[in-house]
C-alpha cells in the first residue's frame, strides 16, 4: 500500500528500524478510527511455562530463549529438555540498551532461530519483543514477576546502559503468545507485584484523559469502548482484591485473588493503556528517571508517583484521590518523594525531571489544558505534601 493510501486510512506507515516517536502525528488533519491491539494468545495458570515448548513448536521451532538470570536457574530447567532441538537459552543482561540489543540480534543469526522467547521481567520482555522485530520472527513472552504490563503490549521502552530512560519503540505487531506462570509469580518477592499494581493503578486514569481529550492511543487511534472499560475494570480489581493478593504473594500461593490480579497488573493494564493512551503518569514516571536516586526503584513505584501528581494536576475529585491514596497505602505502593529515594530533593532537580516528562512528544501533553514544568513541579510537590500528611496522621 503506498503512503498517500496509508494516509486515507489513517495508518502511519512504519519506520525503517520500527520505531515511532510518543506524540508524533503526521496526519494531525485526518480523522482517527477507533482502534485496538491485541497479542494473539493469552495463557494463564499454575504450571502454564509447560506450554512454551509445543507454542515455540508451533510458531517456527528451535528458538532464542533470552532468560532474566533468576529464570535461568528457577524456570528454565524444569523445561530445557523439552525446548526444540537447536534452541538456545541465553541470559539476559539486565538492561534494554542498544547494546545488548545488538549482542542478541546476533545471536538469533548465529544459532538460527526460527522463534525468540522471552523468559523474565519487563525490561526482559522488552528486549525480546525489539529483537524479534528487528529480525522479524515471532515473539512469546513468558513473565516471571507481574510487575508491569509490558508482556502483552507491541511496544518497548529502550534505555541508555546506565539505565535512564532513551526511547519509546513500537513494534510492528503485539506478542504471537503471552504465557504467564502464576505458580512461577507466586514465587516471586512481593514488591514485584505491589510495583505491577503502581504500573496498572495509571491505566484507568491515563485512559479517561485521552477520552476526554480525544487524544490518541498507543497504536495510533482512538480508545475503543471496549478497552475503556477495561481500564476501568482494571482499576476496580485492583482496589477490590490487591491486598488479598499481596497476602497471598507473601504466603508463596496461589488464590482466585491472586489470579486476579495478575490478570490485571498484566492483561487488563496492558491492553488498557495501549488501545486507550497514556498520559501524566507515565510522562512523569519519564521524567523522574533523570534523577539518579530513582534509579533502585521500579517502575510501578514511579508511575504510581507519577499517578498522584497527575491527578493533583488535573484536580481530581477529592474523594478519588483519598481513595488512590488509601490504595497505595494498603498494598504498599510509594506516596511521597522519599518512598522512591527522593530525600530532600530540590526544586531545581524537580524541575529537571519536569522538563523532561514535558518534552514535546511526551504524553503528559493528552491531558487537558496547557502543561508546563512549572505545573508538574507544583504537582509533584502536592503530591508529596499529602502523602506526608497523611503518614503523619
Amino acid at each position: 500500500m503506498s503512503r498517500a493510501a496509508l494516509a486515507d486510512y489513517n495508518i502511519e506507515p512504519p519506520r525503517s528500524d520500527g520505531s515511532k516517536q510518543k506524540g508524533e502525528d503526521p496526519m494531525p488533519d485526518k480523522p482517527r478510527f477507533r482502534k485496538a491491539i491485541f497479542p494473539g494468545l493469552y495463557l494463564q495458570g499454575d504450571g502454564a511455562s509447560s506450554a512454551l515448548p509445543e507454542l515455540m513448536q508451533s510458531l517456527g521451532g528451535a528458538g532464542l530463549v533470552i532468560c532474566a538470570p533468576s529464570a535461568f536457574e528457577k524456570v528454565l530447567p524444569g523445561i530445557a529438555d523439552a525446548l526444540p532441538q537447536g534452541s538456545r537459552a541465553e541470559r539476559f543482561g539486565r538492561e534494554c540498551c542498544e547494546r545488548e540489543l545488538a549482542r542478541l540480534s546476533a545471536l538469533v543469526a548465529e544459532c538460527r532461530a526460527r522463534v525468540v522467547v522471552a523468559v523474565g521481567g519487563g525490561k526482559t520482555i522488552d528486549t525480546a519483543k525489539i529483537v524479534a522485530d528487528r529480525v522479524r520472527l515471532p515473539v512469546i513472552v513468558a513473565p516471571t514477576i507481574a510487575s508491569t504490563d509490558a508482556p502483552c503490549s507491541a511496544c518497548a521502552v529502550i534505555y541508555t546502559d546506565q539505565g535512564v530512560f532513551e526511547a519509546v519503540t513500537y513494534q510492528r505487531r503485539n506478542p504471537d503468545a503471552v504465557v504467564v506462570d502464576t505458580g512461577v509469580i507466586a514465587k516471586a518477592p512481593v514488591r514485584f507485584l505491589v510495583s505491577g499494581m503502581g504500573d496498572a493503578l495509571a491505566t484507568w486514569f491515563e485512559a479517561r484523559s485521552c477520552e476526554r481529550t480525544a487524544s490518541a492511543n498507543e497504536c495510533r487511534g482512538l480508545s475503543t469502548i471496549s478497552a475503556l472499560a477495561l481500564a476501568r475494570l482494571c482499576f476496580d480489581i485492583l482496589l477490590d482484591y490487591g491486598v488479598a493478593a499481596k497476602q497471598a504473594n507473601e504466603a508463596g500461593i496461589v488464590t482466585p485473588a491472586f489470579e486476579r490480579i495478575v490478570e490485571a497488573n498484566t492483561l487488563l493494564s496492558g491492553l488498557g493503556f495501549e488501545s486507550s493512551g497514556l498520559a501524566s503518569a507515565h510522562s512523569i514516571h519519564n521524567g523522574l528517571t533523570a534523577l539518579a536516586p530513582t534509579h533502585a526503584y521500579y517502575h510501578g513505584e514511579k508511575v504510581a508517583i507519577g499517578t498522584l501528581a497527575g491527578l493533583h494536576m488535573t484536580d481530581a475529585d477529592p474523594k478519588e484521590m483519598a481513595t488512590v491514596y488509601e490504595f497505595c497505602e494498603s498494598v504498599g505502593l510509594p506516596t511521597t518523594l522519599a518512598d522512591i529515594g527522593l530525600v530532600g530533593v530540590t526544586r531545581e532537580d524537580l524541575l529537571t525531571a519536569a522538563r523532561r516528562a514535558c518534552a514535546p512528544a511526551e504524553c503528559i501533553h493528552h491531558e487537558a489544558g496547557a502543561v508546563s514544568p512549572s505545573r508538574v513541579v507544583a504537582a509533584l510537590i502536592a503530591a508529596d505534601r499529602m502523602g506526608c500528611a497523611r503518614k503523619s496522621r
